[in-house]
């Protein structure tokens, strides 16, 4: 069962963390006030789907180890504690801070700080999270192996 559910669980989380990385993107840069509220509004919504997709694929990503810790695996298990102190510290309070800024209105320089600091780690969260999809498409023989992850 961890063999289906860790690529779907994984592609989903991934895929909603670019939703709300993009949709931020695009309303800083493109929307209203009213609109970046919205969205900022939204986001906390979307983690009643996320935060069960990522402990989905993290606990059988676990299970799908076998306690291996080299190789691939060992790579992808160094990325998981960054992935997770970037979400739990920066990336999930920004959201709930956006939330209650965007509902009172106040687009200060603060908001606008903060932003900056939550798109770069969520750059670097859907970095980690595609390097951690390759090496589990190698894992599975679906990607080529290229002569440096041997």
């Amino acid at each position: 069962m961890s063999k289906l559910i860790h690529p779907i669980a994984g592609v989903f989380a991934t895929g909603l963390i670019a939703v709300f990385w993009l949709s931020t993107v695009l309303v800083e840069t493109l929307g209203t006030h009213a609109q970046i509220a919205t969205v900022k509004l939204a986001i906390p919504w979307g983690f009643l789907l996320l935060v069960p997709a990522l402990a989905a694929t993290g606990g059988t990503g676990f299970i799908r180890s076998r306690g291996a810790r080299g190789g691939l695996v060992g790579r992808k298990l160094r990325r998981m504690p960054i992935i997770a102190a970037n979400g739990a510290i920066i990336l999930i309070p920004a959201a709930l801070f956006f939330a209650w800024k965007a509902d009172a209105g106040e687009f200060d320089t603060v908001f606008f700080v903060v932003q900056a600091v939550e798109l770069l780690a969520g750059a670097v969260n859907l970095t980690l999270l595609a390097l951690n999809m390759r090496d589990g498409l190698r894992m599975t023989r679906r990607l080529p192996m290229s002569a440096r992850s041997r």
